[in-house]
């Protein structure tokens, strides 16, 4: 029968795996990192705040696709929690630490991945059904747009608390990985791959969407009068949120690939040497996030200004984007008073209206 060491500290598996954490976090680079870290953090809370006061604030954007941004945007601002705690217990602190504290630590970061990851495939999905089915509306309800954000947090912190709950290596010491000392090198291989194949079937998703819309929008310009930025909408708008998965994986892919040589027990890999690095390209994707949606969206540029310079008034016509138009564009033309969301049908529905006052002058 297997020892078990669930009262031991984490030097002595750090000294088992033969991981070195002095030599790499101390001193000017310590300080380094540290002050990067803190400013980046502190943007995070700040940026990702304003995004989800926007949402809260601004009604053209309350819809189910802005909701799960929202969403986003508040996982993105629980990485940055987790990134704080991070920094107060690495380095030289690394191996002094619990076993349990530990796996706070390295918990907190694998769920704040998960909320991502599964909160763009959500995103993904419904886009895909909204947009394959030529529906103006998604038919998602609040209620069940809630339903869906509670189910992504459950299934985050579930999947960072299953190291936790017994796939670890406390019980078996020869099964440890050298990056995280108590995880079992089986788990990294199973954690990174999935992860990897999500990334995949996202990025499949987005390609099929953006081609199925932009061959919608060549086939609509020629029955439609409307100008010539209403009828690339929809294919700016998917380049938004391409551009946030895109962003995602590119800062993701890196780790989750050493991971993946660690789970491997790749020994002439060096993958100690590149750790930190990666750790902080991730950290910079819970940056981009804001700075996407505010570059791409200039409604959400307009509102997040409008709280930033304490503005209490909601002007009721916002200049239109030189870049990429809100995904709130114009009226239905039903008695219900509510904005369209990004879709194929937009623009039909915008062209027609045209053709229409055309028709009645």
């Amino acid at each position: 029968m297997n020892e078990c060491y669930y009262d031991k500290r984490m030097d002595f598996f750090y000294n088992k795996t033969n991981t070195d954490t002095v030599d790499e976090w101390t001193g000017p680079k310590l300080i380094v990192v540290l002050c990067f870290g803190t400013f980046f953090c502190l943007f995070i809370f700040i940026s990702n705040s304003l995004v989800i006061a926007a949402v809260v604030k601004n009604k053209r954007f309350h819809f189910p696709f802005y909701y799960l941004l929202a969403n986003l945007a508040a996982a993105d601002f629980f990485a940055g929690i987790a990134y704080v705690f991070l920094m107060f217990n690495t380095g030289p602190v690394s191996k002094t630490l619990t076993v349990n504290r530990w796996f706070l630590r390295q918990g907190l970061l694998d769920t704040s991945l998960t909320a991502s990851l599964v909160n763009l495939l959500v995103i993904a999905v419904e886009r895909h059904m909204s947009i394959m089915r030529m529906k103006i509306h998604s038919n998602l309800t609040k209620k069940r747009v809630t339903f869906l954000i509670i189910s992504i947090w459950a299934i985050a912190i579930f999947m960072g608390a299953v190291p936790t709950l017994g796939w670890n290596c406390l019980c078996d010491i020869t099964a440890c990985s050298s990056l995280a000392p108590i995880y079992s090198r089986s788990y990294l291989v199973f954690w990174s791959v999935l992860n990897l194949v999500v990334f995949f079937i996202m990025v499949v998703v987005y390609i099929r969407i953006y081609m199925y819309v932009q061959r919608k929008t060549n086939v609509l310009s020629s029955h439609t009068s409307g100008s010539i930025s209403r009828r690339k909408t929809p294919v700016k708008l998917m380049k938004t949120v391409m551009t946030l998965l895109g962003a995602f994986v590119v800062c993701w892919t890196p780790g989750l690939v050493v991971l993946l040589l660690d789970g491997l027990n790749c020994t002439y890999c060096g993958i100690q040497n590149v750790k930190r690095w990666f750790l902080l390209l991730a950290l910079l994707n819970s940056v981009m996030n804001p700075i996407i949606y505010s570059y791409k969206d200039d409604e959400m540029w307009s509102t997040m200004k409008r709280m930033i310079c304490c503005s209490s008034e909601d002007k009721s016509h916002d200049r239109r984007s030189s870049r990429v138009p809100s995904t709130v564009l114009c009226r239905s033309t039903d008695t219900s008073g509510n904005y369209i969301e990004d879709g194929i049908i937009q623009g039909t529905i915008c062209g027609k209206a045209d053709l229409g006052d055309k028709g009645n002058s």
